[in-house]
């Protein structure tokens, strides 16, 4: 540690370029981790807010929310603890200077995926939406009558909600009347019992009995199967990793250009009876110190990034994978000075002074 921390002293704008490329690739490393974490959680927000164990869709619907059409009578809530009805629907809302791609979530003021109202009131009146609060910031106010593509309906927002965005676009909840009247119109009749799921509670999703047409996922099954949601985030955790192998083969490059130009004082020190191992534990030694200064400088300019990042763009750091992060970063690092300490082991002091 001795030998690896005097060169780093005694070579600071070499080694500082070193440092400079570790922070570049653990900068993007912890912001790749962030904005993955993020737009997940843009896409479950309102699911995770129900805290359900299972959902009830038909086996038709390929595990898609709006393309299960089922009725109220076809569960009787066997096996599950609590269970409630949902109906959704996706549409443009407008308050007339803003315009919104939405969810239209049905539920039942009593259930338990009723959403806490953070700002105004819940829902009483046919025609009345709790709505997300990314539609406040987006310029929706309580009060404000908001309109819908394909229909002449309007809704009215009473109250917000925290947390409540489903496949990234906010949700409004209102109760099964008002979607009814916005899906079919006032006269529709024969679809009063219709919905599109059963939201289910229990410690053994086992043993819950539904029809044959029917069948029970679990949460965690019907949130990856969301429209791009497991492509997504394969996507950008294959970009992490490939910085991983992208740090070890730049410092390997590195120190393996700074062992090269160092061939002379190394055969001189063996030759003076300095082990190799003492040499080599220098170089591991000193890519470890390049590598932690390089992580957590990095990790500290991603952190203050996410201050001053706007709401809109969807970033959300776990300190806990962040850390680790950070320790893979560290490790292959070390893994490519491997390469430089190879270098080291073959040194022929009579050689490389020259003898």
């Amino acid at each position: 540690m001795f030998l690896a921390w005097n060169e780093i002293k005694n070579n600071k704008l070499r080694f500082t370029l070193v440092i400079g490329v570790l922070v570049l690739i653990s900068y993007l490393v912890f912001f790749l981790s962030g904005l993955a974490n993020g737009l997940e959680q843009l896409n479950r927000e309102s699911v995770d807010k129900w805290e359900a164990d299972g959902i009830i869709l038909t086996e038709e619907s390929d595990l898609r929310l709006q393309q299960s059409v089922l009725s109220k009578d076809d569960f009787d809530g066997t096996g599950a603890d609590e269970y409630t009805e949902l109906s959704q629907l996706s549409a443009i809302a407008s308050n007339g200077d803003k315009k919104e791609n939405v969810f239209i979530f049905a539920v039942d003021t009593d259930s338990f995926i009723m959403p806490n109202v953070t700002e105004g009131q819940a829902f009483a009146d046919g025609g009345q939406v709790i709505a997300d609060d990314t539609l406040q910031e987006d310029g929706f106010e309580i009060g404000d009558e908001v309109s819908l593509s394909s229909t002449d309906e309007t809704l009215e927002i009473a109250g917000f909600t925290d947390n409540a965005r489903f496949n990234a676009a906010p949700v409004l909840f209102t109760d099964q009347d008002t979607l009814e009247t916005i899906q079919y119109g006032e006269t529709a009749e024969d679809t009063e019992d219709a919905i599109n799921a059963f939201v289910i509670r229990t410690d053994h999703l086992d043993s819950v009995e539904a029809d044959e047409a029917l069948q029970v996922v679990d949460t965690e099954t019907f949130i990856e199967n969301l429209p791009g949601y497991t492509e997504q985030n394969l996507t950008l955790t294959l970009m992490i990793y490939f910085l991983f192998i992208i740090s070890a083969v730049v410092l390997a490059i590195f120190l393996y250009v700074l062992t090269i130009q160092k061939i002379s004082i190394f055969g001189v020190m063996k030759a003076q009876g300095v082990s190799s191992r003492y040499l080599a534990g220098s170089v591991v030694a000193q890519t470890f110190l390049l590598a932690l200064a390089g992580v957590i400088i990095g990790l500290v300019l991603a952190v203050l990034t996410g201050f001053f990042l706007p709401a809109a763009v969807p970033v959300a750091f776990h300190y806990m994978e962040m850390l680790t992060y950070g320790l893979i970063l560290i490790a292959v690092s070390i893994i490519g000075a491997f390469i430089s300490v190879q270098t080291i082991v073959r040194i022929d002091p009579l050689k490389a002074i020259g003898g």
